[in-house]
């Protein structure tokens, strides 16, 4: 999960700027993106890419919803301070982890010739992107984000393992739903959009 390749394929380039760059690259033109910037075994810059994702949203939970900022000893400030470095050290790697082996194993069952895990990690770390923004207290902008993330999901598998829209779109169900619907909020928000709009 640490692999970094000096000189990856892709050609990305590293730190701050990378990171925006990347940012910026994969929302506006994605299937470019995951065709050019994922490099076989080079993931750090992808884990990098996530924990950034990760923390952002936590940061916009904590600053709109302070109620959200779990009690911890040492007062508000300590506890979100602690709060986001688990986060950073702990849940979004691990969730990154955890999201791969169950889309690698969809993959499995869905794609007879296919790309390698590690393309698979950054795919998904990549698709997260969008949810930078979803920390921020309006259902309709996180269900958004959500859905968006989940079609980047699915252009990045389909680009990556050379496969059909269908079948990445499948073998993304299960993962998708975890990940934008679970761990970003997407489900509560997409069910606040719909009670907002009268339909259910």
């Amino acid at each position: 999960m640490t692999t970094w390749v000096e000189n990856p394929s892709g050609g990305r380039e590293r730190g701050p700027r990378g990171l925006a760059r990347a940012w910026i690259e994969v929302l506006l033109r994605p299937e470019q993106f995951f065709r050019n910037g994922v490099a076989p075994g080079d993931q750090a810059p992808g884990l990098v890419f996530a924990v950034v994702v990760a923390v952002a949203y936590a940061v916009g939970l904590f600053a709109f919803k302070p109620g959200r900022i779990p009690s911890l000893a040492g007062g508000q400030a300590v506890s979100a301070a602690v709060s986001l470095a688990l986060v950073a050290l702990v849940l979004a790697p691990a969730a990154l982890h955890f999201t791969a082996a169950i889309q690698t194993v969809a993959l499995i069952l869905t794609v007879r010739d296919r790309g390698g895990i590690s393309e698979t990690v950054q795919v998904i770390a990549y698709a997260t992107a969008p949810c930078v923004l979803a920390g921020y207290p309006s259902p309709w902008l996180r269900a958004a984000c959500a859905l968006y993330g989940a079609a980047l999901l699915v252009v990045g598998l389909r680009t990556v393992h050379r496969t059909t829209t269908t079948r990445a779109a499948v073998a993304a169900a299960i993962p998708a739903v975890l990940l934008f619907g679970s761990a970003f909020g997407g489900i509560d928000a997409g069910r606040a959009v719909f009670r907002a709009l009268g339909l259910i």
